[in-house]
């Protein structure tokens, strides 16, 4: 077990000490289940009255709370608290799943496949024809890479990912459990006779940029020509769709259960909330913060706020909020 002291954890996220404690750092926990072996954060003032009874040993805290830590605790004070919390938990990261070998009996690897330097492959993986993977990546059991598919270096894939044909994928990405990579896009048509259904060919693939997170069930679809684009430093949350020709900027969020139809674009640094759908052919400008649940049918500019459904400028819609509540107590 990694265990650290107060002033260990002080010098690597550089706060300032507040109070002392002789207690073994073991782990960081939320503040009202923490032991006296553990750490906690304080992000807001309204959490401070949590503090009295919690048995953490010390707490990281905003530099504007003002509250003393007490007898054999302390206070860690920095800017941002949520930031300096992601650096204390870079010091107790757990080890990754042990390989037995590099690349398991089980893993079937075509024989064109080229596969770079200290590379693991799991068990039960299959890599087909004309792969190409790059140094230091690993594959966890059961990973599937298609036909043609350039892998840079350092890549993670969990169990159950698959990688579908012509897809090329930066470096230093992470690919979550059973995330989906270019498959066919959602493209149907009536037929002429109104008997059904035309299925329109997806021909292109996904182009995927260097430092992406892509988390769990998450689906990311080919272009019906051209190419999908996932912009570098972008991180997607579990169970995000992805439609065809969709073209995302840098360093974009977007959290669970949201989606992007066919052809959106996204600027740079774009954040998406949970369960927002954006409407086909929409293009979303940089910077562009997107609340919960709104769906966005229409262009937003670079920098705008928009929420509710439909999206409009959020204050906009907060005040549409509020007019509703007074003539709903109106009518009572």
């Amino acid at each position: 077990m990694k265990s650290f002291t107060i002033r260990e954890i002080q010098e690597k996220i550089n706060g300032v000490l507040i109070g002392d404690t002789e207690n073994a750092i073991t782990g960081p926990e939320q503040i009202e289940v923490a032991t006296e072996n553990q750490i906690t954060f304080i992000g807001n003032k309204k959490y401070t009255k949590l503090w009295e009874n919690s048995k953490a040993a010390a707490a990281i805290i905003n530099e504007d709370i003002e509250i003393e830590p007490g007898a054999n605790k302390a206070f860690i004070k920095v800017k941002s608290a949520d930031i300096a919390m992601a650096q204390v938990l870079e010091m107790f990261v757990k080890e990754t799943p042990v390989f037995d070998t590099d690349i398991h009996p089980t893993a079937v690897i075509h024989n064109t496949a080229m596969i770079g330097e200290n590379c693991k492959i799991g068990a039960g993986c299959y890599i087909g024809k004309g792969v190409v993977i790059g140094n230091h990546t690993c594959l966890y059991p059961n990973v599937t890479i298609m036909d043609d598919v350039k892998i840079g270096h350092y890549n993670s894939f969990w169990p159950g990912v698959v990688i579908r044909e012509r897809s090329i994928i930066g470096s230093h990405c992470i690919f979550h459990s059973n995330a989906s990579i270019g498959s066919d896009g959602f493209g149907f048509r009536p037929a002429p006779d109104g008997k059904g259904v035309i299925k329109i060919e997806h021909i292109g693939n996904v182009v995927i940029g260097n430092g992406v997170e892509i988390g769990s069930n998450s689906c990311i679809d080919r272009g019906k020509f051209g190419s999908t684009i996932v912009g570098d430093g972008c991180k997607i949350d579990n169970l995000v769709q992805i439609g065809h020709n969709s073209k995302m900027g840098r360093c974009c969020l977007m959290a669970g259960s949201s989606g992007l139809a066919g052809s959106v674009t996204l600027g740079d640094g774009v954040i998406i909330g949970g369960g927002v759908c954006i409407s086909d052919h929409v293009n979303v400008g940089s910077g562009v913060l997107v609340g919960g649940m709104s769906g966005v049918i229409q262009d937003v500019p670079a920098g705008k706020k928009v929420l509710g459904y439909p999206a409009v400028d959020a204050r906009d819609a907060l005040k549409q909020w509020a007019i509703l509540r007074k003539l709903t107590r109106n009518d009572k």
